[in-house]
């Protein structure tokens, strides 16, 4: 019965040792967004100065929300968010870039 007299964390969403984290949140939550949409408009030739930057700041955050996370279930959220931001990245460069077209 030792399992009774500890707290339930398992349903907390995003901080595992039961104390609120709204930095770390916010950044994985940025973090997630960013690499969404920088992973779908990735596939678009178009859209490639969206994809791009927002691929770069998907990054970018998603490296400083790894450095301050506290919990494993940030890490992971984190790191899926990466992942989608780093791809849009690279398919962003790859069909004009940063300033493709808008800078010769």
């Amino acid at each position: 019965m030792a399992q009774a007299l500890r707290p339930n964390t398992a349903g907390s969403l995003f901080a595992t040792d039961g104390k609120p984290h709204p930095l770390q949140d916010t950044l994985l939550a940025v973090t997630l967004v960013l690499g969404l949409t920088a992973f779908i408009t990735g596939f678009f030739h178009s859209l490639h100065l969206l994809s791009s930057w927002a691929g770069l700041v998907g990054i970018l955050t998603g490296a400083y929300g790894q450095w301050i996370s506290e919990t494993t279930r940030e890490r992971f959220g984190l790191i899926l968010g990466l992942g989608a931001a780093g791809v849009g990245f690279f398919l962003g460069m790859a069909h004009g870039g940063l300033f493709g077209g808008v800078i010769n």
